[in-house]
């Protein structure tokens, strides 16, 4: 357990919620107004970026205005690039955030290095040299220190020896970790980050991993980094944190939007409520499949039903709804569900290419007259019509399944059956154990087959927010797992259904599984932030939104500017007070643009790149 001023942290205590100003820490009549906002909006810790030795000092201000207004809440220094300031804010913030990447080793180049075991380790002495005299001021004046890990902030050093993987990140914190407790100092909270969700959960895993190997037990800060905003940041960070509050990892969260602070609190509370929700269910009496690696998960190997499975992206299912109208695509900025669920009857109009999924006793008895298009429609049958299914002639099947149902009645079955894809539901409790634990129970029997998971949940249209975290939250860790061949999203309510669909699709593509859109890495500023950071958010947004499979990053600073957005296609990044950089990849190709005139050259330079890549196609 780590003791944050009045606030107490890992342990049996409860999950804690945070955010972040993104006012100057210079300023601090404004930095106060929204620290209260974010504290009266449930944030339980407030960090502030403490550039420089001015705005380390300043905490002092901000924090005795915050007292003198009756709020506890205790606060944390975010420092980046100068060791020297972590000193100074040690003495006037309740934790202090340092980074590694940065902390001691110089700014990134993206340079291959090369190190022998004696360089290496005087490059660590260095690191302990200067963090010795900070672990003193922490001490002596009770501070505890987050270790932060972010993806886009690691060292050429690290990079070097360990590429830019989990193991380079997980090592880049366990550097640190291991002088803090050489030194005795254990005050301490450790958060990894990264955009990317999946490379978020896995290190973090492996993290976990590697502390309990050197009998580590420190309380670990979740988050999403740059998630962006709106529905795509809210999806993006409730795959990520849920994924591992789920699997009962995480002490604390951050959810990371480009919004007003104080509008990530009701998030972050919200995932929390519904990942407790678990908590004291029915055990599930499963065990895990033996070839199954937590720790570096692969997509389960399936067989190919049509499109389903095998090498197949996830698909998505959604239903039909009750005025017997599926999902319209008018806009052309939505797709299409790749199945539509119909129930028992007919629809009222069959689009053109779509397919749709008909309960079994209605397609049989169309076939039998000769009256279904077997290139459209598939038959999908209850548990209980299982003996009915070699009666049924189709190319493709589709079969609901829950954990519990006897494995010798149905893994007999799918064993015959190749042709079924599972639908996998579960009304448990813990209904992601439940749907893993059938999973894990088919791998163990060898069965190949794809597997869609069926979650359905009751929300009315103005709980739309709330369904789109559950939904990315319960999808989380199977998609990581590699579980996942398709979604089908249901909900008892007035959700539209081309709202279900799009969530669903969004689900996907937060889990880097299918791309369907524009994905934008943006980060939720902060003092650093070096232009309007949220007018230009916008404004690239409406300009590229129909640019699917593209992904821009935009932020604030350089801080985690291009290796936050390593695998983005084109970077805006902070260079300097109303200044912009432009990247490809992680190549600067303009600097110091003028902030009005930015997002013009951005523009140009993807209009540039593609009609050069047309160009070549037709050559």
């Amino acid at each position: 357990m780590t003791h944050i001023g009045n606030l107490d942290m890992g342990g049996d205590n409860p999950v804690r919620v945070q955010s972040m100003t993104t006012t100057s820490t210079d300023d601090t009549a404004a930095s106060v107004a929204q620290a209260e906002r974010i504290i009266d909006a449930g944030g339980e810790l407030v960090r502030l970026t403490t550039q420089g030795r001015r705005e380390a000092e300043n905490l002092k201000n901000i924090h005795d205005a915050l007292r003198a207004d009756g709020y506890t809440a205790p606060l944390c220094a975010d420092v980046h690039f100068n060791a020297n300031v972590a000193d100074v804010a040690a003495c006037y913030a309740e934790k202090v955030r340092i980074n590694p990447g940065n902390y001691v080793d110089p700014a990134r180049t993206f340079k291959k290095l090369t190190y022998t075991d004696e360089e290496y380790a005087r490059e660590l002495k260095k690191i302990e040299d200067r963090l010795t005299p900070f672990i003193k001021i922490c001490k002596e004046h009770h501070t505890a220190v987050r270790i932060g890990v972010n993806h886009g902030s690691l060292s050429d050093r690290i990079m070097s020896r360990y590429g830019d993987t989990p193991a380079g990140i997980v090592e880049s914190c366990m550097e640190f970790l291991r002088i803090f407790r050489k030194h005795n100092f254990n005050n301490v909270v450790i958060s990894i980050k990264a955009s990317n969700t999946v490379v978020m959960v896995q290190s973090v895993r492996l993290l976990v991993h590697e502390m309990d190997k050197e009998d580590m037990h420190y309380p670990l800060h979740l988050g999403v980094t740059e998630a962006g905003e709106g529905e795509d940041g809210r999806i993006k960070s409730a795959v990520g944190i849920g994924a591992l509050l789920a699997d009962g990892i995480g002490d604390t969260i951050r959810v990371s939007l480009s919004e007003d602070p104080e509008c990530e609190i009701p998030v972050a509370k919200h995932l929390v409520w519904y990942i407790r929700r678990k908590q004291g269910h029915l055990l599930i009496p499963a065990e895990a499949y033996k070839g199954f690696d937590y720790l570096h998960p692969e997509r389960r190997k399936t067989q190919a039903v049509g499109i389903v499975g095998g090498d197949n992206a996830p698909v998505v299912i959604t239903s039909e709804q009750g005025n017997g109208q599926g999902v319209e695509i008018v806009d052309g900025l939505h797709p299409k569900p790749d199945f539509i669920y119909v129930g028992s009857k007919m629809p009222q109009h069959v689009a053109k290419g779509q397919k749709y999924i008909i309960d079994f006793n209605v397609y049989a008895d169309l076939k039998a007259k000769g009256e279904i298009d077997e290139k459209a429609f598939f038959p999908i049958f209850p548990v209980t019509a299982m003996p009915f299914i070699g009666l049924v002639q189709a190319p493709m099947k589709f079969l609901t399944l829950q954990f519990g149902t006897p494995s010798d009645e149905y893994i007999p079955c799918l064993k015959a059956h190749p042709e079924i894809v599972v639908v996998c539901a579960s009304n448990h409790q813990n209904r992601l154990g439940s749907q893993r634990a059938l999973v894990h129970e088919m791998m163990s029997a060898g069965l190949g087959n794809p597997i869609v998971f069926a979650q359905m949940y009751r929300h009315s249209a103005k709980e739309r927010e709330s369904f789109q975290l559950e939904a990315a939250a319960d999808m989380g860790a199977l998609m990581i797992d590699g579980l996942t061949d398709g979604i089908w999203l249901m909900n008892d309510g007035d959700i539209s259904a081309e709202d279900i669909a799009d969530t669903a699709f969004a689900v996907l593509q937060a889990g880097r599984l299918r791309t369907v859109k524009t994905e934008y890495i943006s980060c939720p500023g902060c003092g650093r932030t070096l232009y309007d950071l949220r007018s230009t958010i916008a404004r690239i947004k409406e300009a590229t939104k129909g640019m699917v499979g593209l992904k821009i990053g935009i932020m604030g600073c350089i801080v985690n500017g291009p290796g936050e957005m390593a695998d983005a296609d084109y970077g805006y990044v902070g260079a300097g007070p109303h200044k912009v950089s432009l990247y490809r990849k992680k190549v600067c190709v303009e600097k110091n643009i003028p902030e009005e005139e930015a997002v013009q050259h951005l523009l140009q330079l993807i209009r540039k790149d593609r009609s050069s890549l047309d160009k070549s196609l037709d050559n």
